[in-house]
């Protein structure tokens, strides 16, 4: 049985976050990635978006990591040739009844330590964007955009400087948890058996069906899992736009929202579906749902103006009929085995809190900064 140190298995923004963290900390770090190449699952299927933290429940771990990683992703793009812009954001209320949930949003913002947001009336917003119609608005100007293939490359890099090995093909099947450690069979081309010490389970889709082979561990801890679609359409042609314009949030998301890519592209999405299973095929006849959504806030859509562009699977570990669960943590504090770390329920803003999401990976493997004392608080998540 061969034998390494750490583990980890997921080579997404978050695994390979997670990577270069163990390995700046002196560990000999393996990533173990089931596909041909790395970052080709939910990272690879994002908006792109960095975001500042308007929506989630205060002292949520979606709420503190948004915050941290927010943070830490910009002045890290801002040290690298990572293609980034902060091009600020305007959520919008397209009716009056609309207007206290501005307002309601505004308030956990501050809850949550969003700074510089502002509060706008409809030609204030319509001064900035003027194809844009609404009755009122909120300015973030911390959101941005992001170029997560650049970004994903740096983090591989730095986690490669500092001794990290990726290896591809190679699903791990099972875990068991030993004495010393935790013995993982690894299939793939070239199938094998592991000895680690420690293992982070950064598995996005796959997190929770591989909790469930880890052998020896509580089952009764583990989420369900369950998958949730959404689709996106491009614009031909230049968006007239240089916010992002998001819609009041729906009870299954964000609603249909305009998001650019780097060079000016406007992408509209998401709509939700709940799946069985992943599935990425975008039907063009779903734009049809699109055109009156879009048309709330920007009634000059032209017809025939969407094209199919991409979809992404959100790994949710909640029901559609259920609250929107926080992101899951276990560690060896939750499920009393030393060594093992794993990550549920990763979706929106996994992308902006990956830097922060990596510090407390290494909080939960007691190899952070993060003091014992704010760790065994019951007010840390």
């Amino acid at each position: 049985m061969e034998r390494v140190d750490c583990v980890v298995i997921g080579a997404g923004v978050v695994g390979l976050a997670c990577a270069r963290a163990l390995a700046q900390a002196g560990r000999e770090v393996l990533i173990l990635e089931a596909t041909e190449r790395f970052g080709s699952g939910i990272s690879s299927r994002s908006s792109e978006v960095i975001h500042a933290g308007l929506y989630y429940p205060t002292n949520s771990w979606r709420a503190r990591l948004c915050m941290a990683g927010r943070q830490a992703l910009y002045a890290y793009c801002a040290e690298r040739p990572i293609p980034h812009r902060r091009t600020g954001k305007l959520l919008v209320a397209t009716d009056d009844a609309q207007l206290p949930q501005l307002d309601a949003i505004a308030s956990r913002a501050a809850a949550n330590g969003v700074t510089g947001l502002s509060r706008l009336h409809a030609d204030e917003a319509v001064a900035l964007e003027p194809e844009l119609r609404c009755v009122g608005a909120l300015l973030s100007p911390d959101t941005g955009i992001i170029d997560s293939h650049a970004l994903m490359l740096s983090l591989l890099g730095d986690a490669e400087a500092a001794g990290a090995t990726l290896v591809t093909h190679s699903p791990v099947l099972r875990g068991e948890r030993i004495a010393s450690g935790f013995a993982l069979e690894v299939g793939g081309d070239a199938s094998l058996k592991l000895h680690a010490r420690s293992v982070v389970n950064a598995a996005g889709l796959g997190a929770v069906p591989l909790a469930r082979r880890f052998g020896g561990l509580a089952e009764a801890r583990l989420p369900k899992a369950h998958f949730a679609k959404g689709n996106y359409f491009t614009l031909q042609g230049k968006a007239p736009f240089s916010h992002l314009i998001y819609p009041i949030p729906e009870a299954a998301g964000l609603g249909v929202h305009l998001t650019l890519d780097l060079g000016g592209q406007a992408r509209f999405g998401p709509d939700v579906e709940w799946i069985d299973a992943p599935d990425y095929g975008v039907a063009p006849t779903r734009a049809e749902s699109f055109y009156p959504a879009v048309r709330r806030y920007w009634p000059d859509l032209p017809d025939g103006a969407l094209l199919p562009a991409y979809a992404g699977v959100r790994p949710k570990i909640h029901g559609p009929e259920e609250a929107a669960a926080d992101f899951m943590l276990l560690g060896p504090r939750e499920h009393g085995a030393p060594g093992l770390v794993e990550l549920f329920g990763i979706e929106s803003p996994g992308l902006t809190s990956c830097l922060a999401l990596a510090d407390a990976v290494l909080a939960a493997l007691g190899q952070h900064p993060w003091d014992k004392e704010t760790r065994d608080s019951p007010t840390f998540p």
